[in-house]
């Protein structure tokens, strides 16, 4: 175990370093108006009333009615005020803060350069100084200030920074956090004429806020992914950990190759992954020319896509397999992108097949054949530019009676915003109920369907002059319950309600099974509802989460429900801030604490939730990108037309290719198509209800299903493949085979026969998975 070897002497100087050295905090965010001053100035009250010693200097409220609030009674110390032209800038009173000598001081503007004759230059210099002195400090800074995003902000939006900080500054501090905020916010709060320090105009436009925004989720969400990689190193844990997707081209030096790592480009950049590039080379083969134009060409293109390169030294090509498989292990890749075989089936078994061996040995990885397309349509080598198609212009064109009624229903349905976290405890209540009193103090009509504090105080404190709708009580064998009332807050008729935990499942007897059926109905009254979800409750994470967490997931919500809210906002916190909020008993009873530290809420479950969180907001973000502006995707557009084919069985693995065919096809904008092939002689009450299970499912996530009955189980992957073409499917998608030997000796193998005869398709085949393997822990 890595707890018991020894330090080596630099380890040891650095820890006791770091117990004199203050503690480094940075609140970051996408534009300026977002809410880090608050939330700092929110955090140094909290520290205060802990009777820990807080100061503040240079710190702009910018007149803001919330933030003011905050800055309250907090001890300030003077800053020093002068001109850059006609700005007035402020800087830290370096000598004033050392001798009060506090525990915390709250600045904000962490990139910023200091008056001429300062002691240095920079506010970071100034920052690390009293870092040195023993002094933590809480600060701030917006995505585009950080050196390495700054080029990249500017390229996408034309806004460029007056003062940059190394991006690397992220890694050193001691707790980094992302205030979330939508477009829409920020705009409302222009209009509101509460941003009138952001002189830059392009700041202010709707598409820059959501790319500056995506770029701080996907900045985020990479840190917590190293710091998660380092801990699970830490604790011996192997393999992935099922938060991000990292992916692995086998490539070789042929003309392939370069299509593979575009193929492995666009699959990662759409699934919010890495790339990674190998190549394995015949030591036994002379080198030629043409070999060495190839190599060269790959090296540039790995180059250009920003991937990882990593050439192997191979002899035979039997040693291919294993050594694939041991590399994408060693880089813990979840998927190995590869092309599909060119062998006739008796060469396969004369000299074996690479494909089949790394199935055989790949039983936690997905594994993604990629279709052989140039026979069958000519496929360029190099990537050619095409235009989006745009939709027919028929202004004229009379709107049919259910198209009218589609869009009188939108126009009438009520606002829907979600706040979402990682994990309980994250703050999404306190926020919503944040946002309910302030839209109160608008003259707002705002009320509470449902909220839970779990005696909270800072949650209780924001109850305010908010009034709540009574709960109904429900009667079920001999036990009541209390449930939201729907028609009570319909009857009531508000401008907005507030309703926690969307993911709800109602006590029977309820008006509906879930709570966000409720929400619907309430929103089709005309009413706008504020709500707030935990990731793991998204239906399509269901297995990610498992996997993370080793807990079943009871309460789910669809992805398509979520994707009616017009807002989603993550209310992002560190694991360590959460396990301390834990211990204080902020989120649950005393008696439950304990158990949950060593459980859902252990350290590498809450990195993994977090960067799960993360990544799933920066797709949301980047899906409206793509609605709003044609080219305004950071992911880049995908113009390849796809149908995704998901074949299953009546197994409990169903769900899980279920889910993961839809998350491939809402990712590639596909249509999908779930199809289980009935075997004769099965046909029991149990059986119907299992395919009844599985058709529900699909149509719950958007999908299509069909059984086909009455098919020989010789003849299997025929249908399946008889079907996927008669569909125009681009992409199959299957789970791996747990039969046995003998099994597959007297049946016909389903994977086998379709990697032969479908080579003009792309087949994924999805890794095994133990529901009840916990996060690290890896089959013998």
């Amino acid at each position: 175990m890595a707890g018991y070897r020894r330090k080596t002497p630099e380890e040891l100087l650095l820890s006791i370093s770091k117990i004199h050295r203050g503690r480094l905090k940075i609140y970051i965010g996408a534009v300026s108006g977002s809410g880090k001053t608050y939330h700092m100035l929110r955090e140094g009250q909290a520290l205060k009333q802990q009777g820990i010693e807080v100061v503040v200097c240079a710190v702009s409220t910018m007149r803001r009615p919330e933030t003011v609030e905050q800055l309250a009674d907090l001890e300030r110390i003077p800053s020093i005020h002068w001109m850059k032209g006609d700005v007035e800038k402020k800087d830290l009173n370096l000598d004033a803060i050392v001798e009060r000598n506090p525990e915390v001081l709250l600045v904000d503007s962490l990139a910023h350069e200091n008056r001429p004759n300062a002691r240095f230059a920079t506010r970071l210099e100034d920052i690390r100084f009293l870092l040195s002195k023993g002094i933590s400090v809480i600060t701030t800074v917006n995505v585009y200030e950080l050196e390495g995003v700054t080029e990249q902000a500017q390229k996408l939006t034309g806004i460029s920074a007056e003062c940059t900080v190394p991006a690397d500054l992220l890694e050193l501090a001691d707790e980094v956090r992302l205030i979330d905020v939508s477009p829409e916010t920020i705009l409302n709060r222009l209009n509101e004429g509460r941003l009138n320090n952001i002189k830059d105009p392009e700041l202010l436009k709707r598409g820059n806020v959501g790319k500056l925004r995506e770029l701080t989720l996907r900045l985020v969400a990479e840190g917590v992914n190293e710091s998660l990689e380092k801990y699970r190193a830490e604790q011996g844990f192997i393999g992935p950990s099922g938060a991000s997707e990292r992916i692995l081209v086998a490539a070789q030096y042929h003309i392939n190759g370069s299509i593979y790592i575009r193929r492995g480009q666009q699959i990662a950049k759409r699934l919010g992954g890495d790339l990674q590039v190998v190549v394995f080379d015949d030591a036994s083969q002379e080198p030629t020319k043409e070999r060495d134009a190839f190599k060269k060409s790959i090296l540039k293109l790995v180059e250009k896509v920003g991937a990882g390169f990593r050439e192997i030294s191979i002899t035979n090509r039997r040693q291919v397999p294993r050594a694939l498989i041991r590399y994408a292990m060693l880089i813990n890749a979840t998927r190995i992108v590869m092309g599909h075989s060119k062998q006739t089936r008796a060469e396969e078994l004369r000299q074996g097949s690479i494909g089949r061996s790394v199935l055989k040995q790949s039983r936690n990885i997905d594994v993604y054949f990629m279709a052989d397309r140039a026979e069958h349509e000519g496929e360029r080598v190099l990537e050619t530019k095409r235009s989006a198609p745009k939709p027919p212009s028929e202004p004229y064109r009379r709107l049919s009676t259910q198209e009218v009624e589609k869009k009188i229903e939108r126009i009438r349905r009520g606002t829907f915003k979600v706040y979402i976290g990682a994990a309980p405890g994250a703050g999404k209540t306190y926020m919503m109920l944040r946002e309910g009193n302030d839209l109160l103090r608008k003259d707002i009509d705002v009320v509470i369907g449902f909220v839970e504090t779990h005696g909270r105080p800072g949650t209780e404190a924001q109850l305010g002059q908010l009034k709540l709708v009574p709960r109904m009580v429900i009667q079920d064998h001999g036990k009541s319950s209390e449930e939201m009332d729907v028609a009570a807050i319909i009857a009531r008729n508000p401008e907005v309600v507030l309703i926690d935990e969307l993911a709800h499942a109602n006590a029977p007897g309820s008006r509906n099974k879930r709570r966000y059926e409720d929400i619907q109905e309430i929103l089709n009254a005309g009413i706008s509802v504020i709500s707030t979800l935990n990731v793991q409750h998204l239906e399509s994470l269901k297995d990610s989460v498992e996997k993370i967490t080793g807990c079943t997931v009871a309460e789910t919500v669809p992805d398509n429900f979520l994707r009616l809210a017009d807002e989603m906002e993550l209310i992002d916190v560190a694991p360590g801030a959460l396990q301390e909020r834990m211990r204080e008993g902020s989120i649950y009873k005393s008696e439950d604490v304990e158990g949950a530290l060593a459980g859902f809420f252990k350290t590498g479950n809450l990195i993994a939730l977090r960067e799960l969180a993360l990544r799933e907001i920066a797709d949301d973000v980047d899906e409206r990108l793509e609605a709003w502006e044609r080219n305004g995707s950071l992911r880049g557009p995908w113009r390849r037309h796809e149908s995704i084919f998901v074949a299953v069985t009546a197994s409990m693995n169903a769900e899980r290719l279920i889910r993961r065919g839809f998350r491939i096809a809402y990712r590639l904008k596909a249509d999908w198509h779930v199809h289980y092939v009935q075997e004769h002689g099965n046909h029991s009450e149990e059986h119907r209800k299992r395919i009844a299970e599985i058709k529900e499912l699909v149509e719950r996530l958007g999908g299509t299903f069909e059984a086909e009955a009455g098919v020989s189980e010789q003849k299997v992957p025929e249908a399946l493949l008889a079907k996927a073409n008669a569909l125009k499917s681009t992409q199959i998608i299957l789970g791996q085979c747990g039969r046995s030997f003998w099994s597959k000796l007297t049946h016909k193998p389903v994977i086998e026969t379709l990697l032969r005869e479908g080579r003009h398709m792309d087949i994924l085949v999805v890794a095994d998975f133990n529901p009840n393997m916990a996060l690290g822990e890896e089959d013998e």
